[in-house]
């Protein structure tokens, strides 16, 4: 008898000793908990050769011919996803009043704007796609089938809100 109290509180003592168990990673909805997403100056091109193959790989499954990266298109994008942040919304006119038509002017691309998708998120560049393939409009702009080139860029606050960029051209 002695022994088995023994073993009993022997076993309890080791008990509370024990590591707490982790914390949970899924929230109440059942789906994992968001993380912060931050984006380092050495991912810029991990982050646009993801996105670019991706983007060629949806292309692909439609039909669509592959698209290839225009510094133009790309330089327009990063200015739009950085004056969203500056206004603090989400929309496709700049604080200056230019339309995506004016900002790829600016650039000098030689093609034809087709499109420009925008995104004000915590997520990052795959789950930001897979958000544009939801939604019929956005999805168009990804899968047009004129399209030839485009560009893709981010600004990314100091509390880890992204601002999301995609421009497409012919």
């Amino acid at each position: 008898m002695r022994l088995s109290v023994l073993l009993v509180l022997a076993t309890a003592v080791m008990t509370a000793c024990a590591a707490p168990p982790p914390p949970s990673s899924l929230g109440a909805d059942g789906k994992p908990l968001p993380k912060l997403y931050r984006i380092r100056p050495s991912d810029t091109n991990k982050i646009q050769i993801r996105m670019l193959d991706s983007i060629n790989a949806l292309r692909a499954a439609s039909g669509a011919t592959a698209l290839s990266y225009s510094a133009e298109l790309n330089a327009a994008a990063a200015t739009h996803s950085r004056d969203m942040s500056v206004q603090n919304r989400p929309w496709h006119f700049g604080s200056d009043g230019s339309s995506p038509l004016d900002r790829v002017k600016r650039t000098g691309y030689p093609g034809q704007l087709l499109g420009e998708n925008i995104s004000e998120t915590y997520e990052t560049e795959l789950e930001t796609l897979a958000a544009w393939m939801e939604q019929p409009d956005t999805r168009n702009v990804i899968l047009d089938p004129a399209a030839r080139n485009m560009g893709f860029e981010w600004f990314q606050e100091p509390n880890g809100k992204i601002w999301w960029t995609l421009i497409t051209g012919s």
